[in-house]
């Protein structure tokens, strides 16, 4: 590979599209890796990195953790960038994640008007959904948006 091959951060960022910042902030997590320093001490990368910058950066715009992405790239041969056949196969298997993310946001979606984020999606009804926050029982967050119901929680509707 000669110096042609390579880019830096401040070429990356900008064709990315990603500042700086984050684009360092992916190295410290393992989610890219430079080529090495130029001979001003710069970081440098490979021009393939930009695909795996839009492959994070997608996987981000549908709601997958930097953790879940990580485990993701984890499972590349050699830490190479995802292929087409590579994101095929990490969709289908983030298949099931992303259609409880979007039965959630459909959920909030339809129920917005009302929720108050304690999840009995009524303000003038909590006292007939979560007496006394039944629902608190069931764990944390705004439980019934998460898919519980009132009965879950003990209450009598």
């Amino acid at each position: 590979m000669d110096g042609h091959d390579l880019i830096t951060i401040g070429q990356l960022s900008t064709r990315a599209g990603v500042a700086a910042s984050a684009l360092r902030f992916y190295e410290d997590l393992g989610l890219i890796s430079t080529a090495g320093r130029s001979s001003a001490g710069r970081r440098q990368f490979t021009r393939d990195t930009l695909r795996r910058v839009a492959f994070i950066r997608t996987a981000q715009r549908v709601g997958l953790s930097l953790d879940e992405i990580k485990a993701a790239l984890d499972t590349l041969p050699g830490g190479r960038t995802p292929t087409a056949d590579d994101w095929t196969a990490l969709s289908t298997a983030w298949r099931p994640r992303l259609d409880e993310q979007i039965r959630l946001l459909e959920s909030l979606r339809d129920d917005l008007d009302g929720c108050i984020g304690c999840g009995c999606l009524s303000v003038e009804r909590c006292a007939l959904y979560n007496p006394a926050d039944a629902a608190g029982r069931l764990g944390h967050g705004p439980r019934y948006l998460k898919g519980n119901t009132p009965a879950d929680a003990g209450v009598a509707t």
